[in-house]
């Protein structure tokens, strides 16, 4: 079962703003540099957070990757060389938050969630990726090496697009394009699921489906926990704004915000169809058992009578005609197959079978 919630208990009784890393540690920790503008750029791992700078030139944008937050030392180092707010520090390290964006100043901390699948292409791999926007930088704190922005990096080293034209805002922009693109893919994925699922039930409903249905259920549910905030944390950027997004990004904002609903539109629909499976399923078991239960009453009725003259003719009393008679025996097995065919025409024409 996926964990709501991640173990606090060594976070209890701190002061606020103390940076506590909260889930799994995963991987070393890498930080990379990327450094361009619309001539030229540049990329670097660093190995001392104490080498990070601002840009070098006015028209630079700076974007430092650091994965890997279960390294504490190193996110204070990067937070407290740019002049980061402790609360901030503290919200990077617990990878338990839900997606936000607050205003400090002079930047913008943003919280969202990445999901992907993963190697099984049956779990969704989720990983929280902290943004902080300043001018002409932007600084993302990722929980494990691997994410979805390779192709952002192939334009930043390529000059495709706009990125390398724009300000750190759009490039923040275009990192939250990319987790919600794959929130579609990931979605693709658990519609190809649903389709054969459902086809399954409807024709015989095996007992493991039951397993996959609450698999699915868990899997949409983990996913509006995600999508929900995410909404409201794009709509306050694109209507609201910030200090340090411009208006031209807000336009793109707005864009993504309507992404993030056809996300929210689509995963309610499946939600609905894994509902209806669910109940399908149910309905159809509960049918098999009914008709289960219908022969056997059925088998159980005819043998009533039956048994009746059964018992009858095994009191064994002393003083019964028909002990004496020489065709009795055959007789009473007429009778007995004549009431069983009886009732089974009378259980016929009642359309019961």
């Amino acid at each position: 079962m996926r964990k709501i919630l991640s173990p606090r208990r060594q976070k209890a009784g701190l002061p606020p703003g103390t940076p506590i890393h909260i889930g799994e540690a995963d991987g070393a920790v890498c930080v990379t540099v990327y450094e361009y503008d619309q001539h030229q750029w540049s990329e670097r791992t660093l190995n001392d957070p104490e080498d990070l700078r601002v840009p070098d030139r006015d028209s630079a944008v700076v974007w430092i990757n650091v994965d890997g937050v279960h390294d504490v030392g190193i996110v204070t180092r990067v937070c407290e060389r740019f002049g980061i707010h402790p609360l901030v520090q503290e919200d990077i390290v617990n990878t338990d938050q839900r997606p936000k964006a607050e205003e400090y100043d002079g930047y913008l901390y943003a919280v969202v969630k990445m999901v992907r699948h993963s190697a099984d292409a049956e779990t969704i791999d989720t990983e929280q990726i902290s943004l902080i926007v300043m001018d002409r930088l932007v600084i993302s704190f990722q929980q494990r090496i691997g994410d979805v922005f390779d192709p952002l990096r192939n334009r930043i080293r390529t000059g495709k697009g706009r990125v390398r034209r724009e300000g750190a805002d759009y490039l923040a922009y275009c990192m939250l394009d990319a987790i919600v693109d794959h929130y579609f893919i990931l979605l693709e994925g658990i519609e190809g699921r649903i389709g054969p699922l459902e086809e399954a039930v409807l024709a015989d409903p095996a007992p493991d489906a039951m397993v996959t249905i609450q698999a699915l259920k868990r899997d949409l549910l983990f996913l509006r926990r995600s999508l929900w905030p995410m909404r409201e944390m794009i709509y306050r950027l694109s209507r609201e704004g910030a200090a340090v997004v411009s208006e031209e990004t807000r336009l793109f904002l707005r864009d993504l915000y309507d992404h993030v609903i056809h996300l929210i539109e689509i995963l309610e629909t499946f939600q609905e169809i894994v509902a209806g499976t669910m109940d399908i399923y149910l309905s159809s078991v509960s049918n098999r058992m009914n008709n289960i239960m219908k022969v056997l009453t059925i088998i159980a009725t005819i043998f009533i009578p039956l048994t009746f003259v059964a018992g009858v003719y095994g009191m064994n009393f002393a003083f019964m005609p028909e002990l004496e008679w020489r065709w009795s025996y055959p007789a009473i097995l007429a009778l007995m197959a004549l009431v069983a065919a009886l009732m089974l025409r009378f259980f016929r024409r009642k359309g019961w079978i």
